[in-house]
């Protein structure tokens, strides 16, 4: 005989401590009360290139597109703060290094480490009730988990657009287990606690946020450095990208609810060094082999390597120095349209009078437009740059 909803309950959220979340609650199967400000988000444009998001907004309205016969949704929330950022506190510093998320300084993907978790969980769910159904969600399915959590109690969602905890900050992955056992809700968060702080706002160097709890991805850092894999970064951005490879954890970093943060203990998401900070000019000299050997199962290897080499020409031209310009020379060769467009940009940034005349050569064999307008526009701007120089 299985035993009472009540007891069951409690079995599932020892589990999930014991399985190493951080945060756990249970909110019901229900439209989530952000579905309409989603809808509006999406058709002011702000998904972007993310067409996927739209494609399957009906989707969104209720967790049974994902799970026919939902009625709860066991919401997670797993730690992955490890250490502080070893930031560049003067340009010196700085030259040539560039910085990626958190999240994605250890050695695995966290889709996978949550997955394994949360079947772990929904075991309880099975061994009690053997035919009862399950899915496990992490950030891959149509569900709004930012809502979800704050209906089972584990924050609210701040000016940044991201849930947070008072005890925990916003250093943790979200993730929901689904399934058609109609578990004890928890009490929703009704109350925000961000007051009249706009640190996470006022940091964004592309000014991604047009009001507060908006944010419009297509300025956005994360989006465009990730996301956005297969197309330049538009130019009035780049300077805006700084220091930033993959990702962005500027307002995050700044946000008083994570300045007590403590350091998870998962073995995978333990940092490797060479993450923290990265050598932008050796990633230049990646091959398609390399690339793979490196990132392979990673969260780097998302934006693929003409997205990353891409955003590393960008850093390079915002934060490197005259002796990266030959490898931002050898970039001009590489296979991918992406990478070259991107190399002739940080030539424009960094270089001077001596590299027009190298822009030119390339100039006349480069048969791909976008490119050839990148290479137009680096030689225009050192033109301008000399002249300005001369006077």
């Amino acid at each position: 005989m299985p035993s009472s909803l009540e007891q069951l309950t409690e079995r599932v959220k020892q589990r999930a401590t014991e399985c190493g979340f951080d945060l756990v609650g249970i909110a019901p199967a229900v439209t989530p009360t952000g579905y309409s400000s989603f809808l509006e988000w999406i058709d002011a444009g702000y998904a972007g290139e993310m067409q996927y998001i739209p494609n399957r907004a009906k989707a969104y309205e209720h967790p049974k597109h994902v799970l026919e016969s939902v009625k709860s949704v066991i919401m997670v929330g797993f730690n992955y703060f490890t250490e502080p950022a070893i930031p560049g506190s003067t340009s010196e510093d700085r030259d040539g290094l560039g910085r990626i998320a958190r999240y994605a300084w250890g050695t695995a993907d966290y889709h996978d480490v949550l997955r394994k978790r949360l079947k772990q969980l929904a075991a309880v769910l099975h061994d009690e009730i053997p035919d009862c159904k399950t899915r496990a969600v992490i950030d891959t399915a149509p569900l709004l988990e930012r809502d979800f959590a704050q209906l089972a109690g584990l924050g609210w969602i701040g000016k940044n657009t991201l849930l947070l905890n008072k005890q925990k900050g916003s250093w943790f992955f979200l993730g929901a287990l689904l399934t058609n056992i109609e578990l004890p809700a928890d009490a929703p968060h009704e109350t925000a606690h961000c007051g009249t702080c706009t640190r996470c706002l006022d940091v964004c160097p592309t000014d991604a946020f047009p009001e507060s709890g908006i944010l419009d991805a297509r300025k956005c850092i994360s989006y465009l450095t990730i996301e956005l894999r297969d197309q330049p970064i538009p130019k009035e951005l780049r300077t805006g990208v700084e220091d930033w490879l993959f990702g962005c954890d500027l307002c995050q970093d700044v946000c008083p609810w994570n300045s007590k943060a403590t350091a998870s203990e998962e073995p995978e998401f333990q940092p490797r060094k060479q993450l923290n900070p990265t050598d932008a000019a050796r990633l230049l000299s990646l091959d398609d082999e390399q690339f793979r050997a490196e990132f392979r199962k990673t969260p780097l290897d998302r934006p693929g390597r003409a997205g990353l080499l891409r955003t590393a020409c960008i850093v390079l031209g915002n934060v490197g120095g005259r002796r990266h310009l030959p490898q931002l020379d050898q970039s001009l060769s590489d296979k991918e349209p992406l990478i070259r467009g991107a190399a002739a940009w940080g030539i424009g940034q960094l270089g001077g009078v001596n590299e027009i005349a190298e822009l030119q050569s390339r100039l006349q064999t480069e048969d791909n437009e976008i490119v050839r307008q990148e290479l137009q526009s680096a030689i225009q701007h050192l033109e301008e740059t000399h002249d300005a120089d001369s006077h």
